[in-house]
């Protein structure tokens, strides 16, 4: 039987068009589901909680279920299904999409809604859903109301395999469908939610090709020029794709400039420490160092100190490489958009080397970064030994990871903390994530929490107290991950606003921007069955990271006791050694 003349069999069952929902999804190899509770989209929960091949969780707080969506779907790099009823609950997705828009993360958003007829009516949990997530979505699609014509049933269907090919198209990223749901929303008494045999799934194939005919032409642009240097921004960990930067680099001598999110730590040669030196280096050495032709991929990268190096230093010439999607021109500077593959670009451009007078010019420059970072780690050698802060304890976290696992940064200045301390070449296993697409504080645990449901791989996240309490629903579950620890900076509140110029000074200082709050995470721990550690001093360090990374089958928080004038004194000592690195 044909599909079409199967579809029109499906009116004995009303709401069969909703529950195929879930089959098109598992046709499409989509495993995992986020459901918030509510009574609108009953039949959507019901669906995908019958379905056998997905896997469903139940998460009360809609902000943190589509962060652990969000984790999930980074983590398993498939999307995931965000289900929400009626009203207000769509807009607490937001946040997440965002995140997941600028993050290239696929996410399937399905947003249950009231009938049309409904809308501004003063009916209960109705609010204007279409469209709800403006720009910060792939793509929006409404369902239609009727269920009953074998049109409705065909555009159904069109409209899902459509959404879910979207959101994995080059670049990922949310899709929203809104789902207008008439009454009754349950199944009749004793009627089995089934779903049908021969649902039609679209399939789409990509096919991602060399930049083979632009290769010569490059490479007689790359030649022409004596500073190169090549920097990757946030992505996952890609070890061929490291390989091929490696061979370009070394053939090309140009500059491989990494912070800690382009999960680039595992190449020798990556200059990590950009961040610190430039701030501190002078306009002279700013001058030698800047490139000629700048080549970059992936996404954003974390340092104000090297975009503003960049755009006061602009190169000639500024490539972006990318199989496809929208380029921003981050640096002021953009000339070239190349839509390929990264790992073929490189190996398209690591045929050929530079010889003769051409390749010693080209030498010098690899020389000067590498001089500045050797500079930088002289200076701050002994910096890391002194008294307890939350820095260095944060220096001693990052040496002690396990050799495999995934290091989750809060924003603010956990993620600056880890960039500045920085991971080694032998540190491999250690993927890195943060949500660095709007670089907000409102998910990074409920984050974390999607990674951990998704993989035995230990999770460690760090994260500075608001963040942390912000997002304390991350917790709220019924869900076992004892793979997840989390790294718990508690200064008391915002402590960024007392490092950066502006804030700090202000008398309204502590109240309206640092925010300053006395919780603790002890309590919430023992609500949550959390086992807690404090550390309040250098002493109890060696033997609490200890415990603290023993995978014993539990979730842990270890607390970092920490004082805001000591933390930033400390962190103004620290660039005052560099500093004076410069001066001697």
């Amino acid at each position: 039987m044909c599909y079409f003349c199967h579809a029109k069999l499906l009116v004995l069952s009303r709401l069969q068009p909703i529950y195929d929902i879930a089959e098109i999804c598992a046709q499409h190899g989509i495993v995992n589901a986020v459901l918030c509770p509510g009574s609108r989209c009953a039949p959507l929960t019901l669906a995908l909680t019958s379905h056998p091949k997905i896997t469903t969780r139940t998460f009360s707080d809609e902000r943190s279920a589509a962060f652990v969506a969000l984790g999930m779907a980074q983590q398993t790099k498939l999307p995931v299904v965000l289900v929400c009823t009626s009203g207000s609950a769509a807009y607490n997705f937001a946040p997440a999409v965002a995140e997941a828009f600028f993050q290239q993360i696929p996410l399937l958003v399905l947003t249950a809604d009231r009938p049309s007829e409904w809308i501004d009516q003063w009916d209960g949990q109705t609010i204007r859903q279409q469209n709800i997530y403006g720009q910060h979505v792939k793509g929006f699609f409404q369902l239609p109301e009727d269920y009953s014509h074998p049109d409705s049933v065909w555009h159904i269907n069109r409209i899902m395999n459509e959404a879910i090919r979207l959101s994995q198209q080059c670049s990922c990223g949310p899709v929203q469908i809104n789902v207008p749901l008439r009454e009754p929303l349950y199944p009749a008494k004793g009627e089995k939610i089934s779903f049908s045999s021969s649902v039609r799934v679209i399939r789409g194939e990509s096919i991602t090709q060399s930049p083979g005919s632009l290769g010569n032409h490059l490479q007689e642009v790359i030649s022409k020029y004596s500073k190169v240097m090549v920097m990757p921004g946030q992505q996952d960990y890609q070890p061929e794709l490291i390989k091929q930067v490696e061979r370009f680099c070394n053939l090309h001598r140009a500059t491989l400039v990494a912070d800690v999110l382009s999960n680039f730590h595992g190449s020798e040669n990556a200059i990590r420490h950009a961040d610190i030196f430039l701030a501190q280096c002078g306009e002279a050495i700013q001058k030698s160092l800047a490139p000629e032709l700048l080549i970059t991929f992936g996404k954003s990268i974390i340092s104000k100190n090297t975009k503003l190096f960049l755009r006061n230093h602009r190169p000639v010439e500024h490539w972006h490489v990318l199989p496809g999607g929208e380029v921003p021109d981050t640096f002021q500077s953009l000339t070239r958009i190349i839509n390929a593959d990264p790992k073929l670009f490189f190996e398209t451009l690591s045929s050929q080397k530079s010889e003769g007078f051409a390749a010693q010019k080209k030498e010098n420059y690899p020389r000067l970064w590498q001089a500045e970072q050797d500079r930088t780690m002289r200076s701050s050698a002994g910096y890391f030994n002194g008294s307890f802060t939350e820095f260095q304890v944060i220096k001693q976290v990052i040496d002690s990871l396990p050799a495999r696992c995934n290091l989750h940064l809060a924003n603010s200045m956990a993620v600056r903390y880890a960039n500045m301390v920085g991971l080694n070449a032998h540190q491999k296993g250690v993927h890195v994530f943060a949500n660095r697409g709007t670089s907000g504080i409102d998910g990074c645990t409920s984050t974390a929490v999607g990674h951990s449901l998704t993989s035995d791989i230990p999770n460690i996240l760090i994260t500075g107290d608001l963040a942390f309490f912000y997002d304390r629903n991350a917790f709220w579950h019924n869900y076992s991950v004892p793979n997840l620890r989390v790294v718990l900076v508690n200064n008391h509140g915002g402590i960024i606003f007392n490092m950066i110029d502006g804030p700090a000074n202000l008398e309204q200082s502590a109240e309206y921007f640092v925010t300053k709050q006395q919780l603790t995470a002890k309590h919430l721990a023992q609500e949550f069955g959390i086992e807690y550690i404090e550390l309040d001093t250098a002493k109890k360090t060696k033997n609490s990271l200890k415990n603290f990374f023993e995978f014993d089958g539990k979730t842990k928080i270890l607390e970092i006791t920490s004082d805001q004038t000591i933390a930033r004194e400390a962190f103004n000592l620290y660039k005052s050694i560099i500093k004076k690195g410069y001066a001697t």
